[in-house]
């Protein structure tokens, strides 16, 4: 099958702790803690858990003194790069740095004068901490939107560049932008508009996208069709939701454009009145109980002999149901008849037996 190769939009590099962003180099997946920053044990237990799901850099509130406080004992216990989200107060952003997080998220024309913005910079760059503006369509300047009426696309790209010429006036270029609109069609606009002004790397999103299940749907179509056109270099999908599904719904919507692959991606059927096995329920625990596996895998859960048998031939592992029973395929050939209540557990030792073979594999290749 031919595959559709998305061209990358060519951009700066920036280092994110140890995540190389812009340039070619893979789209990272984030999240945002939504704990409270200082209680540490809670931030950390949550960080952990997304970093299981394949988070690679992870934000955290800074509102206030203690949240600053507590950004060392968070970093201290962590392996992937943390971000600090400050608003308003400079001083918090010399503190987040000062307790040695990764970078900030600030807005430099927000946090105070030209002199205390300066403090910031010389700080970060002395800790090689890049800035991303983040600008919302919500809380845009008040000039900006007097003039344009309305939080357009186009007053969200004058904001983007007032702060990125507040940077560059002081000799700071290790600068991420990300223009969020609770809208798809004006988050894509904005992004488009920028793309053509600045060659920084993009973090991409649809903010306050909604609920786990609207929020996807809109994150997957915004970022989804900026990701196609080659904008993008870090991915955030918001949601109303446990930050655990937003890690979730970014790789899928990596895997599905084909520009990251990870873990096992299940290829289900639809479901018709040809089927006699419980096609739902099969699918649904294959892919729970194969939520462990990072190494790329495609499984298909095919109900019936019309499109099963192809998808279960391409797939790595694949069933193709009959009645109450199914072929288990793997590597493109048939290994046996299995029945309905085994196969949940013959998938999961196929897969498991491959991801084993593959390690092994892999220890064995020839030093370079």
């Amino acid at each position: 099958m031919e595959k559709t190769v998305v061209k990358r939009r060519q951009t700066r590099a920036l280092k994110v702790g140890s995540v190389i962003v812009g340039a070619g180099s893979p789209i990272s997946v984030q999240s945002m803690t939504n704990t409270l920053t200082p209680d540490v044990r809670a931030t950390v237990a949550q960080i952990k858990a997304l970093e299981r799901a394949g988070c690679e850099i992870v934000r955290v509130a800074v509102p206030d003194n203690d949240s600053a406080e507590a950004l060392g004992a968070i970093k201290r216990e962590i392996t992937i790069p943390l971000i600090a989200d400050v608003h308003f107060n400079w001083r918090l952003a010399l503190k987040a740095l000062e307790g040695g997080v990764d970078g900030l998220r600030l807005n430099p024309g927000n946090i105070g004068s030209k002199e205390r913005i300066g403090e910031v910079v010389r700080l970060a760059l002395e800790r090689g901490a890049p800035i991303r503006i983040g600008v919302n369509a919500g809380s845009l300047e008040k000039d900006i939107l007097a003039r344009y009426g309305h939080p357009a696309p186009e007053a969200m790209v004058e904001s983007a560049m007032r702060h990125i010429h507040i940077l560059e006036d002081m000799g700071f270029f290790d600068i991420k932008v990300s223009l969020k609109a609770s809208g798809v069609w004006p988050t894509i606009r904005a992004y488009r508009l920028l793309a053509k002004k600045v060659d920084y790397p993009l973090h991409v999103g649809v903010t306050e996208a909604g609920t786990l299940f609207s929020g996807t749907v809109k994150s997957s179509v915004g970022i989804g069709v900026l990701l196609s056109e080659g904008i993008g270099d870090t991915i955030r999908v918001s949601l109303t939701a446990d930050p655990v599904e937003e890690v979730r719904v970014g790789w899928a919507i990596l895997k599905a454009l084909e520009l990251r692959h990870r873990g096992v991606t299940v290829v289900s059927c639809p479901t018709c009145g040809r089927i006699r096995i419980d096609c739902v329920k099969l699918a649904e625990e294959v892919e729970a109980r194969l939520s462990h596996i990072k190494e790329p895998v495609t499984v298909a859960v095919m109900g019936c002999v019309v499109n099963g048998p192809g998808e279960a031939i391409e797939a790595d592992v694949g069933i193709a149901g009959g009645d109450g029973e199914a072929l288990l395929y793997s590597g493109g050939k048939v290994l046996r008849k299995v029945r309905e209540d085994n196969l949940v557990s013959e998938v999961v030792a196929a897969v498991e037996g491959i991801v084993e073979d593959r390690e092994k594999a892999k220890k064995h290749l020839p030093a370079i």
